[in-house]
Formats: C-alpha cells, sequence, structure tokens
C-alpha cells in the first residue's frame, strides 16, 4: 500500500495547510482534458500500444514531483489524428502551469509532455454519418 505523500504548505498560527500529491494531478489532468486536441490521458504502453484511459480517471497518466514550494508534471498524452503536436503540448504546458499555480500556489518549474500514441475517429462515428446521409 502505498502511503500518500503530502505537501506542506503553509504554517500560521491558525494551523498547517496541506496539499496531497494526487490533487496536483487532478488538477494538472483536468487542466489537460480542456484542450483541444488531446483524446485522453495515456495509462502507459500495452503491447507497444498506448492505452487511452477514460475521462473520469483525472489524475492517470500523470506523474508529479512537488516539493514545498515547486513543482514538475510529467503529462502523458494521447492526441487526436491531424492536430499540430507541438502547438498542443504548448497549450497544455499552459493550461497545467496556469491551474496548479492559481489553485496551489506553488511554482510549476515544468510541464514535460509525453506524446503516447495518436486517436483516430471510431468506426462507430463513420457508420453514424453513413446512417444519416
Amino acid at each position: 500500500m502505498e502511503v500518500e505523500k503530502d505537501v506542506l504548505k503553509s504554517d500560521s498560527a491558525l494551523g498547517t495547510i496541506r496539499i496531497a500529491d494526487e490533487v496536483v494531478s487532478i488538477i494538472a489532468g483536468l487542466a489537460a482534458t480542456e484542450i483541444d486536441g488531446i483524446a485522453g490521458m495515456s495509462g502507459g504502453l500495452v503491447g507497444g500500444i498506448a492505452e487511452m484511459l477514460g475521462r473520469k480517471n483525472f489524475s492517470k497518466g500523470v506523474k508529479v514531483e512537488v516539493g514545498e514550494r515547486e513543482a514538475a508534471i510529467d503529462l502523458y498524452i494521447i492526441v487526436k489524428y491531424g492536430v499540430r503536436i507541438p502547438d498542443v503540448a504548448l497549450a497544455a504546458q499552459e493550461n497545467i502551469k496556469q491551474a496548479i499555480e492559481t489553485m496551489t500556489g506553488l511554482s510549476v518549474v515544468e510541464v514535460n509532455v509525453h506524446v503516447q500514441g495518436v486517436s483516430f475517429p471510431d468506426d462507430e462515428e463513420k457508420l453514424e454519418e453513413v446512417r444519416v446521409h
């Protein structure tokens, strides 16, 4: 069983504020899924093929290293076919940095984007288009 690591954020006369690493991961995952062109988060490579995670697993596909004042993020994503990958990755980096810094007060020193795969339109969507016409 993994022990959940907390980040000491503030000590005051009222007490201590702690933010769990998982919270930082969830913020990063949510910020990433807001970006147009990202199909989903990647759970890693399974048999050489990127495994796409459901949109409800916001902290999956995100690895964080958090200190008392700084954070570094590794994001594993699957992009939609046809997008310009450098533009999508840059938008994700900027959105994640802004979201984490705004919500936690941590300084984000780096956001590394790892593109693990490309998502193609589902065959089911193509069938629906044929049925409509």
